[in-house]
């Protein structure tokens, strides 16, 4: 018995996502982008380096004396260093503000998680139902050419007429024209699915997943959505604004720097040693400071706005998805039930028909045409159902999502 490789076993849904997820680059450059703000946050949280400085102070420039630093007593070839006092709560959000920001760069990522798992779904949904019709039409394609030789037959026989004959012709052209673009379709299926796993879009799909219930509960979507990976974005945009507007009033208290420094003169006259404080002054502080904190309080309101308006448009959009998705499986099950029956049993009324010489070869091939019709009908609407679903099921990961469920449920049960 020999091994089973992966690349032998038909292409699940998970599989194909699990795939989109290992090969995404956009996800590895958010764990850089959250890497670098890391760093950047261990860096903002340490004081200023402090500063060199060499010089000369009072060198004569005329005169006996002129360009010697040792003759005259006031000359001094100075050495010192000035350090900048930042204020450990300035340091400490600073350092918060780029943490935040990785913050950011880890619920964003989540956030692509959920859009690639759902474009990846959406492209396999695509070239599956591609395929489906494919195989419809090539059924249908098959009668066809039956009918073709039965045509020509009855024709020859003398108990048929020629244009039975091109009418059968006629039938079969239509068919290979929409088996072209059929099969139009499925390429461009394998396209959009390659641009997600590569190579291995050109497996054979497995069977379609169950997609008759979602992982949303329609009656707590406000409260679900508080935490869809695009809120959660806007949160984490509102925490970096609010901790600049921190930074902005610690701002209004400056900081200071302190200056030592050691003077040498002439070897006849004392060295010296000096040290300084520097203290900004803030003498402007309602047309500056005042106005830069009330800047970032207002960029606080805004991010809390637009945060408030991306929740309800989501709640509405997809509020309205499921709705559609729920009258397009109603639809779908009522043309499983009743109208793909009923188009079967009305062309092999016909067919029965014909053979009984009750009914014309164009009446068999109007059957068929309306079979035809009503089968693809049927499987375009399947395809719009499940486009929808995978839209509203992978509005959060797969991983949380489940999670969330499991929570939910759990609750139901208390």
């Amino acid at each position: 018995m020999h091994a089973v490789h992966a690349a032998d076993v038909p292409l699940t849904l998970a599989r194909a996502q699990r795939l989109a997820i290992e090969r995404s680059r956009q996800l590895a450059a958010q764990d850089y982008a959250a890497t670098a703000s890391r760093e950047l946050a261990v860096a903002a949280a340490q004081l200023p380096d402090p500063v060199l400085k060499v010089g000369i102070d009072n060198l004569p420039v005329n005169g006996q004396d002129r360009f010697s630093a040792t003759n005259d007593f006031m000359t001094m070839r100075r050495i010192g260093v000035t350090q900048e006092i930042t204020r450990a709560d300035k340091r400490q959000l600073r350092a918060a503000r780029f943490q935040r920001e990785a913050d950011k760069a880890v619920v964003e990522k989540t956030a692509t998680v959920a859009a690639i798992e759902r474009d990846a779904a959406l492209a396999w949904f695509e070239r599956y139902y591609a395929e489906a019709m494919a195989a419809v039409i090539a059924e249908q394609g098959a009668q066809a050419r039956l009918e073709i030789q039965a045509a020509e037959g009855a024709y020859r026989a003398g108990r048929g007429n020629q244009a039975d004959v091109f009418a059968a012709r006629s039938a079969l052209a239509g068919f290979d024209d929409r088996a072209s673009d059929i099969e139009r379709r499925i390429r461009n299926g394998k396209t959009m699915l390659a641009r997600w796993i590569g190579a291995a879009a050109d497996l054979p799909l497995a069977a379609k997943p169950a997609t008759d219930a979602i992982r949303l509960e329609p009656a707590s979507l406000d409260s679900q959505l508080l935490h869809h990976p695009d809120i959660a974005v806007l949160v984490k945009r509102e925490e970096i604004a609010e901790t600049e507007a921190q930074l902005a009033r610690a701002n209004k208290k400056s900081d200071w720097s302190m200056e030592l420094a050691f003077q040498q003169r002439g070897p006849a006259f004392s060295n010296m040693v000096s040290l300084g404080v520097s203290i900004p002054l803030q003498w402007d502080q309602k047309n500056r400071q005042d106005r830069e904190l009330s800047s970032k309080l207002a960029l606080v309101e805004q991010a809390k706005a637009e945060r408030d308006e991306m929740l309800r448009s989501h709640v509405a959009e997809t509020r309205a998805m499921i709705d559609e998705w729920q009258s397009d499986r109603e639809r779908h099950a009522r043309y499983e039930r009743e109208l793909l029956p009923l188009a079967n049993d009305r062309t092999q009324a016909v067919i029965a028909a014909y053979r009984g010489a009750k009914a014309s070869l164009a009446d068999v091939l109007a059957a068929r045409r309306n079979e035809i019709d009503v089968r693809i009908q049927a499987l375009q609407l399947a395809t719009d159902t499940d486009r929808l679903w995978a839209k509203i099921n992978f509005l959060f990961p797969t991983d949380e999502a489940d999670a969330h469920a499991a929570m939910l449920k759990h609750k139901d049960t208390k």
